[in-house]
């Protein structure tokens, strides 16, 4: 069974939620992702923001001269630690039409990484590439790997 922690991204953009929402706009614009974690001083996941959240702005203009990330963020995100299953990633990413969801792990919930769409579908893509291009014993013993439990 593969685990969240052999796919994550481990660099990932993060804000704090005290970041000004135009800022955390920016951060979004500049580094091409359409989402980031919202995170504590010491790196403990508090929420997200998504492209989806900033769309508000559109209701509430003036928003984006005083308000703060916090104001928009979906707090609670839905995470999953470092050991879990890409299987239930992916099942989460696929009934809650997320892009993205973020990797923690302790207690405390320390960001270590993310899961997108994009980072499953490379897998996805890596694995027919070995299939197509593999012997028929080699692929038995990969498949067996990929599978383990």
């Amino acid at each position: 069974m593969l685990t969240a922690e052999e796919i994550m991204t481990r660099d990932v953009i993060t804000v704090k939620e005290d970041t000004p929402i135009c800022e955390a706009m920016e951060i979004m614009l500049n580094g091409k992702v359409s989402g980031v974690p919202v995170v504590s001083e010491d790196m403990s996941l508090v929420g997200i923001l998504s492209e989806k959240d900033v769309l508000n702005l559109l209701y509430d203009r003036e928003a984006l001269k005083t308000k703060k990330v916090h104001y928009f963020m979906t707090e609670r995100a839905i995470s999953f630690d470092i050991e879990d299953s890409l299987v239930d990633v992916c099942d989460c990413l696929v009934k809650n039409h997320f892009r993205r969801v973020p990797i923690v792990q302790g207690p405390k919930k320390k960001l270590v990484g993310i899961i997108t769409r994009k980072n499953i579908i490379q897998r996805i893509a890596d694995c027919q590439e070995f299939f197509r291009d593999t012997p028929y014993k080699q692929r038995i013993e990969f498949t067996n790997v990929f599978n383990r439990t």
